[in-house]
């Protein structure tokens, strides 16, 4: 299939991510989140090649199907970074690209659990890890679950709505966890009460935060002098990490002195880009 055949998809700061990554003909990029191939498609229209990264067996297949010249595969989280591309015999790439939203396919797909209001199992996890987010809501106990809360959702009711959640148990469903939310903390918060507390067990069931400060690192060692790192982050625990490290690495340039976020116009017509921030930075050459 050409990429003129190929189903479009595009991503949040589709065209913004491309500029900072600066792609140009014959050069070498890591999509280290390959989702729908959005940005993977826009880099090889610009005449780069693309090793892109997904633990998802199912946007691997997706991908595999579109046969796209230039594309090369690899089933991994991004943390495996530095061993994937060893693996590959390569050394050096000429950016990478790290867009951290989940993907509109594990939101809109019920049995991946990751949606507080479509019905499904509690499951969330994005690759084929060990741990579900089910385990987690009917094991851990009190401490745990309000630590999870509180740390990875930035829950101001951490400890409320996890006493709700243990003395609710067994708790199978999606939607049985977000009602529990939603009377633990009284209906009052605007938008939908469960939505930090989905947030928390995704990246603890994921080890999100471990896995992009692994990436940061591997970043620094295979991008050539003068390549780009670009991130998309969608909550403040990423952009937080995201900042620091760009800021404080010494082999790396920030290019971005605010985060670059979506228009108005994008917001509109993709809610879930609202509340996306890009940062950017360029490997400093050696001696620098």
């Amino acid at each position: 299939m050409t990429l003129e055949q190929a189903p479009s998809h595009t991503p949040v700061l589709f065209e913004e991510a491309l500029k900072w990554l600066d792609v140009r003909p014959g050069g070498l990029y890591v999509d280290a989140t390959l989702g729908g191939a959005g940005h993977t498609r826009g880099i090889l229209e610009r005449g780069g090649e693309v090793i892109a990264f997904d633990q998802d067996p199912q946007a691997i297949a997706r991908a595999q199907a579109l046969k796209l010249p230039g594309l090369r595969l690899v089933q991994a989280n991004f943390r495996h970074l530095t061993a994937e591309l060893s693996r590959l015999g390569i050394a050096l790439v000429d950016g990478i690209l790290a867009d951290l939203g989940v993907s509109s396919y594990h939101f809109d797909d019920p049995a991946r659990g990751f949606s507080y209001r479509l019905e499904g199992p509690l499951d969330m996890r994005m690759g084929e890890g060990e741990l579900t987010a089910g385990e987690v809501v009917n094991t851990f106990d009190l401490e745990e679950l309000a630590h999870i809360l509180r740390t990875y959702g930035e829950e101001n009711q951490a400890y409320r709505i996890a006493r709700h959640i243990v003395a609710s148990r067994p708790i199978s469903t999606t939607t049985q966890l977000a009602e529990v939310v939603r009377k633990a903390t009284g209906f009052r918060e605007a938008g939908h009460p469960a939505r930090r507390t989905f947030q928390a067990l995704r990246i603890y069931v994921n080890d999100e935060l471990g896995a992009l400060r692994e990436l940061l690192e591997g970043a620094t060692e295979v991008l050539r002098p003068g390549g780009r790192l670009v991130v998309i982050s969608f909550h403040s625990l990423e952009d937080r990490l995201v900042k620091h490290f760009l800021r404080e690495h010494p082999r790396l340039l920030g290019l971005t002195k605010k985060p670059v976020v979506p228009s108005r116009e994008e917001m509109e017509s993709n809610p879930r880009a609202r509340s996306a921030k890009l940062r950017a930075a360029e490997l400093k050459g050696e001696g620098a």
